[in-house]
């Protein structure tokens, strides 16, 4: 977790777990060299404790030649504003606040998250079904982030700081419960410990076998990605081949890397909707199509709408990440207008001299339904000239010249 010369910001709040891990960076400053600071974020919502629990960390800090670094933030009204738990809206701003300081300090933060603190959240997650990445717990380190003290428990830092004589502030919101985490601390944590002393240790080493686990899978289903994906979607045939657990995390993965909202539902809806070559809306604004072999998760909304323009002379413009570019149009009579797809539009083949209306073409070509809408032509009345993905018609050939470019970003 550290280096010599290593700058550690400590997630202060003044609490026993964070006093232990002040006093242990302390004792370790001068061995490896470390530049150490702390920050202590306010919530504001226990009133004088509050001012107390800011007061007993600049004193702290100022014993220990620590430069303390604090913000103050209202977390009742913000959680109110923005419709979140005042638990996460505190937990979102503190890690706002550690990762400004990070990067303005250069610093690794230290948190001081125990195993009891891993149990707990392990034990949430089971009971919100997070499935396994929820039972990989809390990773010892993570990006930037360190936790010197995961392998210890709770009742072992308390001990730690009757040996060394330390004190420390209690927040007396966790002696209610009020909140989930402290339920389950309270009860199920209690009821868990009389089974088993060892439990929350026995879950710590768990959430590390659990960790290899996630990491082979999302290795896996990486390479998958690129193995399964082409040009109109995900192949259904061969997501349907792979075993259900490897199947379930894949769809997992590709829901999550098209920020769709997984769980168990859902999964089991989209290996469904796969296995029987349909189509199924996730929620208000993705759907995901079989219907063709291929698995393809459309946004409504997602295309911008063409506006038309007439071809005169040469024309650019860029259109749905595409350059086009039409140059050198011959002399002609014709009134041709760039546009998308009309009812009635046809196409005619240079080579086998057929003709078929769009709709028809693009149905054997099995081109996607949300794809259909947004490729460019180019056409006299409903006599489509040029069609991209398909080329020159039979009345277009040699009439102008197309090009098309990925747009530069």
């Amino acid at each position: 977790m550290l280096s010599p010369s290593d700058s550690v910001l400590i997630a202060l709040s003044g609490g026993a777990d964070s006093v232990s891990l002040l006093h242990i960076l302390s004792k370790m400053r001068e061995e490896l060299s470390l530049n150490l600071y702390a920050a202590h974020l306010n919530h504001n919502l226990r009133g004088e404790e509050a001012v107390r629990d800011e007061s007993f960390c600049k004193i702290l800090c100022k014993n220990y030649n620590v430069e303390l670094f604090i913000k103050s933030v209202d977390i009742k009204t913000l959680s109110e504003q923005e419709k979140k738990s005042a638990e996460l809206c505190g937990r979102l701003e503190r890690y706002k606040f550690f990762d400004e300081l990070s990067v303005k300090l250069n610093a690794k933060i230290a948190t001081a998250h125990t195993a009891s603190d891993n149990a707990e959240t392990v034990i949430f997650n089971l009971i919100r079904g997070a499935g396994l990445k929820g039972m990989t717990g809390i990773a010892p380190v993570r990006e930037n982030i360190i936790r010197p003290l995961i392998y210890v428990t709770r009742a072992e830092v308390e001990a730690y700081c009757a040996e060394n004589k330390l004190d420390f502030v209690t927040d007396s919101t966790n002696l209610s419960d009020d909140y989930t985490r402290n339920k389950i601390r309270h009860n199920i944590v209690t009821a868990c410990r009389e089974i088993n002393p060892g439990f929350e240790k026995n879950i710590t080493n768990n959430s590390s076998v659990m960790r290899d686990i996630n990491s082979f899978l999302e290795l896996k289903t990486s390479k998958l990605e690129t193995e399964l994906k082409t040009d109109k979607g995900y192949s259904c045939d061969k997501i349907d081949s792979l075993p259900d657990g490897l199947r379930n995390e894949f769809l997992k993965f590709l829901l999550e890397k098209n920020n769709i909202e997984t769980d168990f539902k859902t999964i089991k809806l989209l290996s469904q909707t796969i296995k029987n070559r349909s189509r199924i809306d996730i929620n208000n604004s993705v759907t995901a199509d079989c219907k063709q072999g291929f698995l393809r998760f459309i946004r409504t909304g997602e295309k911008d709408k063409f506006s038309p323009r007439e071809l005169k002379s040469d024309v650019e413009f860029i259109y749905s990440g595409k350059k086009y570019s039409f140059s050198g149009l011959k002399p002609t009579d014709r009134i041709i207008l760039i546009r998308t797809r009309l009812s009635g539009d046809s196409f005619t083949f240079t080579d086998r001299k057929v003709t078929k209306s769009l709709k028809k073409l693009f149905i054997e070509e099995k081109i996607p339904r949300e794809n259909r809408d947004s490729l460019i032509l180019a056409a006299d009345g409903n006599t489509v000239l040029w069609l991209e993905g398909f080329g020159f018609s039979k009345q277009g050939k040699g009439l102008f010249k197309v090009r098309i470019e990925r747009e530069q970003i």
